[in-house]
């Protein structure tokens, strides 16, 4: 009983739980077959495109995830923690595979559901599939509006937006691992203008450069700082 009341409370950390009645989230507790998982730090998770055939709930640690971009010429390194459900809308669709590769920063712990069982509570529970449902048209609807979205003007409102459009996590550190002359060719400035804007963004305390390395203390400050930027604004 005391097993049941604590995955109880854990499972209620996430919004897929969300408004399920005591009742029957005790049931669901009692009859789902759970998967518990524990791992030190250092330890692969998986690596992009490993398949994906369970959801995986990390209730408690920090993850590092890391996504190479196609053409391998960029990449972006992200610590997560928790409570955090990964990468749910692979689980179905087209390409049931893991995005990029996540790793363990600390020891953690994770509850996870097979597919199969997911399907269960879809059909058995109906605000479960509610919230599974919510959550996957929120994603769809957030890429859709993305492209009619505010476009900064300025050079270091790009960069910024850039950076946040890549990430799994809307805060937290990043790293991003990329050459100015390969930013600039996203961003179509020169490597000149891409120097000059990123250095200005040191200075304010937004960003640490390396070569070949921009380091992002705290997402959302950087986003903060720009994400209003006036359609007249320079760079």
């Amino acid at each position: 009983m005391a097993r049941s009341l604590q995955l109880y409370d854990k499972l209620l950390q996430f919004t897929l739980f969300q408004g399920i009645s005591h009742g029957d989230l005790m049931q669901m507790v009692a009859h789902t077959k759970f998967g518990f998982l524990k791992f030190p730090p250092g330890k692969r998770i998986f690596r992009n495109g490993d398949r994906c055939d369970r959801l995986y709930f990390l209730i408690n640690g920090c993850l590092r995830a890391e996504t190479v971009s196609d053409d391998g010429t960029y990449s972006f390194t992200e610590e997560i923690e928790a409570p955090y459900v990964i990468q749910p809308e692979r689980l179905f669709g087209i390409e049931q595979r893991f995005q990029g590769t996540m790793r363990t920063l600390t020891d953690v712990n994770f509850i996870t559901i097979d597919k199969k069982e997911v399907t269960n509570l879809s059909d058995s529970i109906i605000v479960f599939r509610l919230n599974l449902l919510n959550i996957l048209a929120a994603q769809v609807q957030q890429l859709r509006r993305s492209p009619w979205g505010f476009c900064p003007s300025g050079l270091r409102g790009r960069i910024a937006q850039f950076v946040a459009s890549r990430c799994q996590s809307p805060t937290g550190p990043k790293t991003v691992h990329i050459l100015m002359e390969r930013l600039g060719c996203e961003l179509n400035a020169s490597r000149l203008e891409i120097s000059r804007a990123l250095n200005a963004m040191q200075a304010e305390g937004l960003v640490v450069l390396s070569r070949g390395r921009i380091v992002v203390p705290a997402l959302e400050r950087l986003v903060a700082s720009y994400g209003s930027e006036s359609a007249g604004a320079g760079s």
